[in-house]
């Protein structure tokens, strides 16, 4: 009989159930047979497919089950098996486990239990594909598995639902506390009734289990080391277990052992345990306690220290042991729990032998001075440390000029040549583009069709497949390609304008642009453009803009519309008499607006809304993500301008934007409507969307016009960048001209922090650097009008990083001679505790009420 002709159409048809039936049916010589013909086979189906196509893994399962079934040895069933052919690196677990115990259940238990051992030491990580086979052949087996980490943790990853009944648990259960990666992929257990911290804590109630196993597992787990992650789920275990005194006696030195140097939460259950004894010896408490109180984490060293105290308060005879440990506590980076410290020493001072009196004495250098000369009083002598001279803050740095003059428009057809190829990249770049381009295409504009020939910018044919233009250098080229007289679509103006979604700023440009391909279609290009700017904040100076207007009016054309009224924009707020006396003389229309203009008066409204919430939001709230958008709002009087008119409405939603850097240049007399056109664009919402920066807030901050809340919330946001340190440089500078809105950059502060938008610790870097730099009141008055955003409510939890806010609240204060209460410091001062942001809360109150201070 062909055996061989059967089992090979089965593999080749993939029928691996008949296959599995059909190979069980042979006898030895068939088997062999077939065992001989399988590599040939492997090679023949490999050949079918490409290097790099999966093909080959569709028979699979075929070929693993016939090699299973017909391969002599172990060892060369578990190579087979195992052949990267038969699946690729992210290929899922293998679906084949029972057709392949079936084909082998025939084979001796010893051929089996060499063939497990060999696929458990194959195991190289938890999801390895193979891993279901092995557990399963474990468990047929009945063997006790060699000793393997990725095993543990893949049975762990694929843990049975009835593990009580698992031939596997007391073989594995005792190696979940050695092998490594377990803790890490079980520190997301936090349930006592799920997961695998429920089955076990369910197995020991019910004796399947010993409590005696897991609780000393537990701690042998912490003894091995290993990172707060590694050992968390441990953690939690052994505090579910809730170890009875006598239950943790046999581990009592194996607790003062993980008190210097395990990660936090093991140290805290250590420590809880031996609190808990009242049999500990003298030398092991002097450990437990040195060892506690040497830590870096404060909330362990305040817990020693309240043991400590508590200990020596039923046993006075034990105040010697205390005096070294309280000496380390004199180092700690925390002032908190130096005074702590030295409190607790001036109050057991009196049981202490003259050995604690000198080694307390020894350590007094150690505190600053103002403790030093407490504990130098009552322990009678010791080095106190010189204080420290006290900061003075300088004087405000004096702010760089808010203007200067710009470059002169390109003068050259070589220049323009050169900057309309490369695209400007700045808005006096592109300002001197468009004014280069129309005054050089009036004196010559052969000339310049020439230097721009339509070849300079590609293929031009796929711009006009395109529905519109959406960026401003695709409008000039075409007017340069139409200077020729050879572009590809007449009167491209009319058709390829965006109709909708675009920025207000961004449309303005694209018409200014636009305006110009027009006016070069229409041969009615005005010898120059009335808004290329003469300063470096974008403004135009009125005298200047008078005689560009007087320059067309003689030459018999018009003014471009757009750029009319953007020029209408960039004028100064303070009026020019001279420049107004000679616009009066002007007889063109745009003349006659000119001579008739006053600066538009704005008002801008800023309201921050929640996508998670209505409108009394709780921005405290931290159970959820807080979907933040800073909605702006405008209220002006028409102007009958519909550019200007548009410029000065901020349209509350967002919109595709380009070129946002530009924008303050093309407001600077209106610093908050520029700000609250950036308001969408203020908040990171999506990955490579960068906010707005440093260089947009510097140039708003020298724009002219009031400064509210939308200009507070740029610079309250680019403070809380740690990627930002320049916008230190920007308050600094507002506040050197006395335009700083600190109330609401404070509030505003306040909402970011609550929000979430920014951290605590960044923000205090930044407001600390400005105080110390000579801004040390304005801070204060930012700080001040924070708080009571960010104060927490009596019960509630304070954000990170609190502490060091009201310390900086503390300083600028002081430095500033700030008096007055805040209600909400106040209310918070009267709270019960002894924190230490309730101490510093404290400190601020006091220093607020008592009208002490340093005149700043």
């Amino acid at each position: 009989m062909d055996h061989w002709g059967e089992i090979k159409k089965l593999i080749e048809t993939r029928h691996a159930d008949r296959l599995a039936e059909a190979l069980k049916a042979l006898d030895d010589q068939a088997r062999k047979e077939v065992a001989a013909r399988l590599p040939e086979l492997l090679k023949e189906l490999r050949v079918r497919f490409d290097r790099w196509d999966d093909g080959l893994v569709d028979y699979g399962i075929a070929l693993r089950v016939a090699g299973a079934a017909t391969f002599g040895g172990a060892a060369a069933v578990a190579s087979w098996l195992y052949r990267r052919d038969f699946a690729p690196q992210w290929d899922g677990p293998d679906g084949d486990v029972d057709l392949i115990l079936a084909v082998i259940a025939d084979r001796p238990a010893a051929w089996r239990a060499d063939l497990a051992e060999r696929l458990v030491l194959r195991m190289r990580v938890a999801d390895d594909r193979g891993m279901p086979l092995t557990l399963a052949l474990l468990r047929v087996t009945g063997i006790e598995p060699p000793p393997h980490d990725p095993l543990v943790a893949g049975w762990v990853s694929q843990w049975p639902t009835r593990l009580g009944d698992d031939p596997l648990l007391d073989h594995l259960v005792p190696r979940l506390f050695e092998a490594q990666g377990v803790g890490r992929m079980l520190q997301w257990e936090r349930d006592p009734h799920e997961g695998w911290l429920g089955a076990l804590l369910k197995l020991a109630g019910a004796g399947r289990l010993k409590r005696e196993a897991l609780i000393e597992g537990c701690v042998r787990r912490f003894l091995l080391g290993g990172t707060a992650i590694d050992l968390r789920f441990f953690v939690r275990l052994h505090e579910a277990l809730n170890p009875s005194p006598t239950e943790a006696a046999p581990h009592a030195r194996d607790y003062l052992r993980l008190l210097p140097a395990s990660p936090g939460p093991v140290a805290e259950l250590a420590m809880k345990h031996l609190r808990a004894r009242d049999d500990l010896a003298t030398d092991d408490l002097a450990e437990a306690w040195e060892s506690l109180l040497f830590r870096s984490e404060r909330k362990l060293v305040r817990a020693g220290l309240s043991w400590l105290n508590g200990y020596v308060r039923r046993a006075p005879a034990l105040a010697d042991v205390i005096a070294a440990p309280l000496a380390r506590v004199f180092a700690a980076d925390s002032v908190e729990l130096q005074e702590r410290a030295v409190e607790l020493a001036l109050a057991h001072a009196g049981g202490m032998s003259e050995e604690g009196r000198a080694a307390v004495r020894e350590a007094i250098e150690l505190l600053p001075p103002h403790l030093g000369h407490l504990a130098a009083a009552v322990f009678g002598g010791g080095d106190v440390a010189e204080a420290e001279p006290a900061f003075v803050p300088p004087p405000l740095p004096a702010a760089p000029q808010r203007a200067r003059s710009v470059a002169s428009p390109v003068e050259s057809v070589e220049k323009l040549r050169q900057l309309i190829t490369k695209g400007a990249g700045s808005w006096r770049e592109w300002e001197r583009l468009l004014a280069g381009f129309v005054t050089l295409t009036g004196h010559d504009r052969a000339g310049v069709a020439a230097a721009l020939d339509a070849r300079l910018f590609g293929d031009l044919f796929w711009q006009y497949r395109l529905e519109n233009w959406s960026r401003p250098g695709q409008w000039l080229q075409r007017a340069a390609q139409s200077l020729g007289l050879n572009a590809l679509a007449r009167r491209a103006w009319q058709s390829f304008m965006p109709k909708a979604g675009l920025a207000v700023p961004h449309l303005l440009l694209l018409h200014r642009a636009a305006e110009i391909l027009r006016a070069v279609e229409e041969d009615t290009l005005p010898p120059l453009l009335l808004a290329t700017p003469t300063h470096s904040t974008g403004h135009v100076a009125a005298a200047e803009l008078v005689r560009r207007l007087e320059v067309i009016e003689a030459s018999g054309t018009k003014p471009l519309a757009a750029d009319f009224q953007q020029a209408l924009l960039r004028l100064p707020r303070t009026p020019d008499p001279d420049a107004a006396e000679r616009a009066a003389r002007l007889t063109s229309a745009a003349g006659k607006i000119l001579s008739g203009w006053t600066c538009p008066e704005v008002e801008i409204r800023l309201e921050w809304t929640c996508g998670n919430g209505g409108d009394d939001h709780d921005w405290h709230d931290r159970d959820h993500h807080h979907e933040v958008r800073l909605v702006p709002t405008a209220t002006a009087a028409p102007t009958g301008l519909p550019l200007v008119d548009l410029m000065l409405t901020v349209p509350q939603s967002s919109a595709e934007a380009e070129h946002r850097e530009w924008w303050p240049s093309m407001l600077p007399s209106h610093r908050e409507v520029a700000a609250a056109h950036l308001m969408p664009h203020v908040l990171r919402r999506y990955w490579g969307d960068p906010p707005v920066g440093p260089e947009e807030a510097r140039d708003l901050a020298r724009a002219e016009g009031p400064a509210g809340a939308a200009f507070a919330a740029v610079l309250a946001r680019v403070l809380g960048d740690p990627q930002m340190p320049a916008s230190v440089d920007v308050l600094l500078e507002v506040a050197a001209r006395d335009e700083l809105p600190a109330a609401e950059i404070g509030h505003q502060v306040g909402l970011l922090v609550a929000s979430g938008e920014v951290r605590m610790i960044d923000m205090v870097a930044a407001l600390d650097s400005a105080a110390r730099r000579g801004a040390h009141a304005h801070v204060w008055r930012v700080v001040a009008a924070a708080l009571p955003a960010l104060l927490p409510a009596p019960g509630g939890r304070p954000r990170n990083g609190l502490a060091a806010f009201v310390t900086l609240a503390v300083m600028t204060a002081w430095w500033s001679g700030a008096r007055g209460e805040i209600p909400e410091v106040r209310a918070m001062a009267a709270r019960k505790g002894n924190s230490g942001l309730l101490r510093e809360i404290r400190r601020l109150h006091d220093q607020l009420a008592s009208g002490t201070g340093q005149e700043g």
